[in-house]
């Protein structure tokens, strides 16, 4: 112990070299420290939160497979519904219409817009046939007024829903549900027009009406024998439409 402490007396220098000085610190001590560091701080997320994220991204995949799922599903049940509307279709066309109602019926609960406005159209032909003036009209009128609807759709519900009911309805009833489809260039400005006519004669308003009949006159998209019609309608109204027959002789 003695010459222990005699050789740190004589060379004190020595005893400070291996007693005092600090490791060495450089880049490569850093980034081993540094990593521990993230390594630890990752363990303890994960004793913490494990369970958790894993049940986060389970989750997230039986969401994002169930999504898949559905689409592949929707679009396959859509293609079964086109054909299982194209066999009604053949069958009405057969006469074999006896399940045709209540097949009908199915489509409009469980299709897509499309295929249940079709079903609900072919359900309120297979009505009108069968003398089923109520069912006609309650499908046409869901059609109409199903804002969801295809615009074609319910524009021409509205036409077939009118003619129905043009006798049961007042005719200021008829005018304001035809207007925006009694204008020209509109697809349905024949018929439209035609029936917004005939009510303006009921309100007393012949004139009108003759002008609206010489317009359906020469809009050479109306067909022919509702224009040839229209002539005749607004010369007995006093409007002169003659100059549309020059079109309909080309």
């Amino acid at each position: 112990m003695g010459e222990g402490k005699q050789r740190l007396k004589h060379h004190p220098e020595r005893a400070d070299t291996s007693l005092a000085q600090p490791p060495e610190i450089n880049d490569t001590f850093l980034r081993e420290v540094d990593e521990n560091l993230r390594r630890d701080r990752m363990r303890d997320i994960g004793l913490k939160y494990g369970k958790w994220l894993i049940a986060a991204v389970a989750l997230f995949l039986v969401a994002a497979g169930g999504t898949i799922w559905w689409r592949q599903h929707k679009q396959a049940e859509a293609a079964g519904h086109v054909e299982q509307l194209a066999g009604i279709y053949r069958d009405i066309g057969t006469g074999n219409t006896a399940k045709a109602p209540a097949e009908l019926d199915q489509l409009a609960n469980d299709s897509s817009k499309a295929i249940r406005a079709s079903a609900l159209f072919t359900r309120a032909a297979l009505a009108i046939d069968k003398n089923d003036r109520k069912t006609a009209l309650a499908n046409y009128r869901e059609i109409a007024g199903e804002s969801s609807f295809p615009a074609p759709y319910r524009d021409a519900a509205t036409i077939r829903l009118t003619a129905l009911e043009f006798d049961q309805i007042k005719p200021d009833e008829v005018i304001a549900r035809l207007k925006p489809l009694a204008v020209p260039g509109n697809p349905w400005f024949g018929s439209a027009g035609e029936m917004t006519a005939a009510a303006l004669i009921k309100q007393g308003k012949k004139l009108e009406a003759g002008r609206l009949y010489a317009a359906i006159a020469k809009d050479k998209s109306v067909p022919d024998a509702l224009r040839t019609r229209s002539v005749q309608l607004a010369g007995s109204l006093g409007v002169d439409a003659s100059s549309a027959l020059e079109s309909l002789a080309q």
